[in-house]
């Protein structure tokens, strides 16, 4: 990296495309909110990115959206004989998904989106006028 500088577009591009990612798995984990399962083992669980810092030259950093990994939360075991996915005590299994922190997580990663394409056009902004100031 210390070849090719970051520039700020680099270092933007890179931090909303880790917050894009957030916000595809936080999607996912709503969406999957309700879903039940016949065991524990195969009940959904929420996942989460893992981001990593990526240093240009001294002083300059961004974020990578690395890998995605499901979290240690655990599902929740509901009594539904009826069900058709209950196991034979009759329960079923609910994601273990938290949907009030998934929907913070969620405003978060929207705030940090924004934070950056604000970023992104104040630099353009500022590049215009300081090229105008040659005119």
């Amino acid at each position: 990296m210390a070849d090719n500088p970051m520039s700020i577009f680099d270092i933007s591009g890179r931090a909303m495309s880790a917050q894009l990612q957030r916000l595809n798995t936080t999607a996912s984990n709503l969406a999957n909110a309700g879903s039940v399962s016949g065991s524990r083992a195969t009940a959904y669980r929420a996942l989460r990115p893992v981001f990593t810092v990526a240093e240009g030259a001294p002083g300059v950093a961004t974020v990578d959206a690395g890998r995605i990994v499901r979290t240690n939360a655990e599902p929740t075991r509901r009594h539904d004989p009826d069900h058709p996915l209950a196991d034979a005590n009759g329960d079923v299994w609910v994601a273990g998904v938290d949907t009030a922190a998934e929907m913070i997580d969620m405003v978060e990663a929207s705030r940090q989106y924004q934070n950056n394409v604000q970023v992104l056009q104040t630099a353009k902004t500022l590049m215009l006028d300081t090229l105008r100031l040659g005119q």
